[in-house]
Parts: structure tokens; C-alpha cells; sequence
């Protein structure tokens, strides 16, 4: 068959993209050649970059009128694509997909859905870009075939060749490629990329989750290379010029235990007529330069990457646990912010210095909770002797900020967070509740402070800033939330189409500890819009802060490193007007970039802490647990139990009759009358446990017979 038939024969199946027929037939200059031809012989035609057979008239047509869309999910016999304009998302049948995966870019045309009058489905026209990586569990269909059950569209398996298996085998975690695709899905033909192991491990799962999401462990060699230059660096006299010398200061840090990138540090004491707090900083901008490679790998990062007891950091560890860590006893170079504060606790003043400290301890949260409820052993208070004195104004300093922030109604909505225990393989064989004690909550407040302060500073001199923006939710969002509070049986009155920060708080403080807690701080959390980095100071609604940026973790967030360059060269005398031109442009980028990094990490993260829940829980199938009703659908019920774990039980576990869900707060059964709350109580065993689908599946715990 001659290169022009091959040509011929892929456009009939469906437009393609220049590099995709390429990338397909295997000889680019004769591929293009026989384009050109059959251009100049009207048998095919260009329309934003597909190519298209020209006799395809009805095909030509569609795609005139056709939508650009992502498919977004893959069910067995249908899938949802999200279009690209923002308006939505569309519903497409199963026989209209054309073999779409997930991820694929696609031209959706919309036609009438003859079985719901007035609405419209989809249909794929074309396929623009293919996705065909895809990572999941290696099974055998029914015919005895090996197939690769993807992570993405489990409900769709993915043929692989006889001749491509690598050698895997039934029950591996896997990444495949797709070598050739067919009009639909069942025509597909994979081979085996990436053979990760054993899919019951929740550590091997997490590998093929870091494979289809591109994120690397390992930093470039060029970044290594740089990175190896400051493995033994030394703060030279060059260092401290037009710094503030600080070391006298009794300076110290306060982390976990298991922390070893130690970016903040506190100072406190009491003053005439109020406190001076010092937000001490690890300068790494001063190491992280301007257009280094150092410096392009953390803004293609953005934030570093925290699960279980690892972490992917966004620098490499000559400079996250080296040198721009501020371990005890070590000079440090840092960027402060000293506050000075009156005796209710506001804001009189402060000021940024490009600082020399010396950390006198390593603060340990658990540690410092205990010196303050007074439960410390001589041990304790010996290590942290040479700050010891600070602790009561910092004690003083915090109660009078937590009251100025319920005053201003700054929110406080319940989140429960969980800590991963693991024995010598990996494995994770404990759950534990995290508590934020006192000594976590105020070293927040005090962040809080610094980095109001390093907003309020960009703000007001008008200078280029990267800022944490959390916007003033909707009057459409409120209205979803009102009838979420009618159907917990609520009915507050608010002044305004959008409440006050004060009064959903006073709504958060009243079913605090209560069975409401869980539906109503949900649906509130649900109200808002999401956080962002801007270039623009839009305050922030959650904290009720007019100024906001993020200036405390320059190790391990990309904006914070932003906005410590940025100040630095303002300290450094910089005008305002050259500030602009140079950061004006690269503000916005960064904003955007951070963004987007942000919540690939916090999504990563989400789906770790599930396959670890799933893995542990693994070894505890048929024990029965009490939880809490966290979610509702009409099918399944999700509860979170007592260690933290979340599973969902099938709602006809527990209804008789078709189940009736109330805004995604309740779920009711019209038959027996009973009814299950997000927060009510409920008893659950565990029945089974997929651990690399992170599914953990419930039944009602039988009722415990009377000896």
C-alpha cells in the first residue's frame, strides 16, 4: 500500500493532527510529502491544524459547528467531556465516544437527547490529541487475555498484546501505552511500558500515581549540579553585608519532630505598651537565583509534595536540609519580619530586615504543649531553658490575636487530618488522629501576622507582589448552602444575599461539637470559592484579612520564594517603578503556575493518604467499627470511622424502598421512614478492600447478640 492510501485510509477513520500521522506511518518526509500531494489534489483540507478528507462533506460540516472539549470521565457505557470554554461539561453515549480515552482533547457536536425532551448529549467528532499513557492493575479478561484495567476508567480495560506484555502478570501495577486505537475502545491495543509490582502495596500504587501524573522524584542532573555546589556552603563576610544582625536575639524554631526542612523561626517579648514578635525566615532566594536551574525547577514544582512519611521537595536537599534550614546552633541567613503590637494585640508597626540568626533549639510541637500545660519533665524544661522566658508573652500575644480574629470573623472550619504509622517494609500499619495543640495553633497565628505584614507592604508601596487571594463567595453559592441548612433543619437569617465572615462563623461555632458539625462546616467549606495565588490584592475572605500573601515557606512553596526576591531587592532600594518592570509580568506567571501546581499536589496527596487508609484497613476486614455519616449519594453512603478511615456502604444496605437524597446532607428511605445525616452515628463492619482502587467497602454491623 503506497504512503498515500496509508494517508488516505487514517483520515477516513478520522481527522489527525500533521506529528499524529507521523508519529503512525513512520517516515515523516514521505508523510508530508503525500499531505502535500493530496492538498494540492483537493483531496484533503487544514482547519485548525487537523488535517480532513475533503469528500468527508457531512464529516466537514460537523466540525464547523463542533465543540473543543477534554473527555473528562470514562464510564462502561458512557463519558463526560469537559468543554474548553468553561461552560460545562457534556454527556456523550457510549456509541458516540469513537474510542475516546480520558484526557483526550475532542470536537464534540451537541444534538437533541431523543430520551430526555429539551436537553442534548454529545457526540466526538474528532480526537485533536490522544492521551495513551495510562497506569493501572494487569488482569485476565474472560477469554484469558491479559488487559490493563486503568486507574482512570476502570470500567474500560485496555487489550494488551500478546507480543507486548513484558512479562507482567495478573495482580501487577502497571503503565501501558496505547500502540494502536480503534474506533472504539474494544479495538484498542496496548503494551506494557512500566511493570511497578505488586498492586497490594499502597507504596507501589503511589509510584504508578507519581508515572501517569508526571511527577518526578529525581531532579535534573543540571539542578543536581548546582544543588552539589552548596552542599558545604558557608556563610562568608560578603554574606552579611547590609544585614541586621540578629544572633543575640533568643531566636528558636517549632516543627514536628520528623521535620528536617526548617524554614520559620519565632522570637518574643514584651515591650513597653504591647510585644515585639520577629518572623525569622530562611533567605533562599538569596541561594535560589534569578533564571538558575535551581530556580526553573521550583517554579515548574511549584510546592513541594507531602504523603505518609515522604515528601518530594521542591528544592533538592542540599538546600532544604542544609543550608536554608535553620537548624539549632547553625548561623542561618534569613529575611524577618519584626512586629511590634499593642497590649490588645493589633498591628502597630513593622518592618522587613535582610537578617543574620542563630536558632537556639529545635522546638518540637508536642514538647512545647506540654512546658505550656505544665505537664513538662525537668528534662524539657532544661532543653528549652535559654527560651523559656518567651513562652508567656507568646501565650499572651496569641490569645489576644485568636480574640481579634473571632471579632474580625475570621473562620475556623473543622478538618480532621490523619498520621500515617509504617513498619520496616513500607507498609502502613497504624492510623492516628492529628491534633493541632496549642503550640501549632499559635505559631499559625503567627505566620498569619507575617505574612499580612509582607502583603500590606506590597500593597500599600504599590510594588509587584505574589498574593494568597480567597475571594468573597457568590450569591449562587449561598443559595445552595441555605438549602443545605433548611435540610440540616437551620434557618439563619443573614443581613445580605452573602453572609458576613462573622456570621457564618457564629454558624460554625454553634454546631462545633454537635452532630450538625459535619454538615454544616461541609457545606460551608463547599460555599467557597477556592484559594488562589494573584497578582492582584483581593484579600482574604476566610482569614477576613484585607492583606494576604505568602511569605513563610520559601523552602517548600514557590510563592513564598517569589515574594521573598521581590522584597529583598525593595529592601535593597529597588525603585518602584523598576520593581514593576521586572516583576510585573513574572507576578502573574507565577500566580497562575502556583495555582495549578497547588492542586496537582494537594489532589496527589488526597489519593496517597486513600491508598494508605485502604492498605491499612486491608488487615482488618470483617472487624466493625463506629463512624460517622461523611457523605451521601444516592447509591452509596460514606462514613468516616473512628481511626480516620473513610469507606461508603451501598445505600440499599439500608433502605428498602428507592432511596430520596436531600442536597447532599441527608438520604431518606419513604418505606421504613429512617433517614442518615452527614454526622449521625452509625455502626459499619468492614466487608472488603481494593487497595488499588483506594476502595474501602462497608455493610451495616450486624447488632451484637445479649449474653
Amino acid at each position: 500500500m503506497s504512503i498515500k492510501s496509508k494517508v488516505i485510509q487514517e483520515l477516513s477513520r478520522r481527522p489527525r493532527r500533521m506529528g499524529e500521522l507521523k508519529k503512525k506511518l513512520g517516515n515523516d518526509r514521505k508523510v508530508l510529502a503525500a499531505v502535500n500531494e493530496l492538498e494540492k489534489q483537493g483531496k484533503l483540507s487544514r482547519r485548525d491544524g487537523m488535517l480532513v478528507l475533503t469528500g468527508k462533506k457531512e464529516l466537514m460540516a460537523e466540525l464547523e459547528d463542533a465543540i473543543p472539549c477534554t473527555l473528562a470521565k470514562l464510564g462502561a457505557t458512557f463519558g463526560f467531556a469537559t468543554r474548553d470554554d468553561g461552560e460545562g461539561d457534556i454527556f456523550i453515549p457510549g456509541r458516540s465516544l469513537m474510542g475516546a480515552m480520558p484526557q483526550d482533547q475532542v470536537l464534540v457536536r451537541l444534538f437533541p437527547n431523543p430520551r430526555v425532551p429539551g436537553s442534548v448529549e454529545g457526540e466526538v467528532v474528532a480526537i485533536t490529541k490522544e492521551q495513551n499513557r495510562f497506569v493501572g492493575v494487569i488482569a485476565e479478561n474472560e477469554k484469558g487475555r491479559l488487559v490493563l484495567i486503568p486507574d482512570r476508567c476502570p470500567d474500560t480495560p485496555l487489550l494488551i498484546r500478546k507480543n507486548a506484555d513484558g512479562g507482567a502478570t495478573p495482580g501487577e501495577k502497571a503503565a501501558v501505552e496505547i500502540l494502536e486505537r480503534g474506533t472504539s475502545h474494544s479495538d484498542h491495543r496496548a503494551g506494557v511500558a512500566v511493570r511497578f509490582g505488586n498492586s497490594q502495596s499502597a507504596a507501589i500504587c503511589i509510584k504508578g500515581l507519581l508515572y501517569d501524573r508526571g511527577i518526578q522524584r529525581q531532579f535534573p542532573d543540571l539542578v543536581k549540579k548546582e544543588a552539589k555546589k552548596l552542599e558545604n556552603v558557608q556563610i562568608t563576610s560578603k554574606d552579611w553585608e547590609g544585614r541586621t544582625d540578629l544572633r543575640d536575639l533568643p531566636i528558636f524554631t517549632i516543627d514536628s519532630e520528623s521535620t528536617r526542612d526548617i524554614d520559620d523561626a519565632v522570637s518574643c517579648r514584651e515591650i513597653s505598651g504591647g510585644y515585639e514578635l520577629g518572623v525569622h525566615i530562611a533567605d533562599v532566594s538569596h541561594y535560589v537565583t534569578p533564571g538558575s536551574q535551581l530556580d526553573q525547577e521550583a517554579f515548574h514544582r511549584g510546592t513541594s509534595i507531602y504523603f505518609g512519611d515522604k515528601v518530594i521537595p521542591m528544592l533538592p536537599k542540599q538546600l532544604s536540609n542544609g543550608i536554608c534550614s535553620l537548624n539549632p546552633g547553625e548561623d542561618r541567613l534569613a529575611l524577618s519580619c519584626l512586629i511590634r503590637l499593642d497590649l490588645k494585640g493589633n498591628i502597630k508597626e513593622y518592618r522587613f530586615a535582610k537578617s543574620v540568626i542563630h536558632s537556639r533549639v529545635k522546638g518540637v510541637y508536642e514538647e512545647i504543649n506540654a512546658i505550656l500545660a505544665g505537664q513538662a519533665s525537668p528534662e524539657l524544661y532544661a532543653k528549652y531553658g535559654e527560651v523559656s522566658g518567651q513562652f508567656d508573652p507568646m501565650l499572651q500575644l496569641y490569645h489576644l490575636r485568636e480574640k481579634l480574629r473571632d471579632e474580625r470573623g475570621g473562620m475556623r472550619i473543622e478538618s480532621n487530618e490523619c498520621k500515617f504509622l509504617f513498619d520496616e517494609e513500607g507498609r502502613c500499619v497504624d492510623i492516628l488522629k492529628r491534633d493541632r495543640g496549642l503550640s501549632e495553633q499559635m505559631i499559625e497565628e503567627f505566620m498569619l501576622l507575617a505574612n499580612e505584614c509582607a502583603a500590606n507592604l506590597a500593597r500599600t508601596e504599590e510594588f509587584p507582589l505574589v498574593y494568597r487571594v480567597h475571594e468573597e463567595p457568590d450569591a449562587q453559592r449561598m443559595e445552595k448552602l441555605q438549602t443545605v441548612l433548611e435540610a440540616c433543619g437551620l434557618h439563619p437569617v443573614f443581613k445580605k444575599a452573602v453572609p458576613t465572615q462573622k456570621e457564618l462563623g457564629v454558624l460554625l461555632d454553634e454546631t462545633r461539637g454537635t452532630t450538625l458539625e459535619r454538615a454544616v462546616h461541609t457545606g460551608v467549606l463547599r460555599s467557597m470559592a477556592k484559594a488562589r495565588y494573584e497578582d492582584k490584592p483581593l484579600g482574604h475572605f476566610g482569614l477576613a484579612l484585607e492583606d494576604y500573601a505568602h511569605f513563610t515557606s520559601p523552602i517548600r512553596r514557590y510563592p513564598d520564594l517569589a515574594v521573598h526576591r521581590i522584597l529583598t531587592d525593595y529592601l535593597d532600594g529597588m525603585p518602584i517603578s523598576q520593581l514593576k518592570q521586572e516583576y510585573g509580568e513574572f507576578v502573574r506567571e507565577a500566580g497562575l503556575q502556583s495555582s495549578q501546581k497547588e492542586g496537582e499536589a494537594m489532589q496527589m496527596e488526597r489519593d496517597a493518604d486513600d491508598l494508605y487508609m485502604a492498605e491499612y484497613m486491608q488487615s482488618h476486614l470483617g472487624e466493625s467499627y463506629e463512624g460517622i455519616v461523611s457523605g451521601v449519594t444516592r447509591r452509596r453512603i460514606f462514613v468516616e470511622l473512628s481511626n480516620g478511615v473513610e469507606g461508603s456502604l451501598a445505600v440499599e444496605e439500608l433502605c428498602k424502598g428507592e432511596p430520596v437524597v436531600h442536597e447532599g446532607v441527608r438520604v431518606s428511605d419513604p418505606i421504613s421512614g429512617k433517614s442518615w445525616m452527614l454526622g449521625d452515628p452509625i455502626m459499619v463492619t468492614v466487608a472488603s478492600v481494593q487497595v488499588p482502587m483506594a476502595r474501602i467497602d462497608l455493610v451495616p454491623a450486624k447488632p451484637q447478640k445479649e449474653e
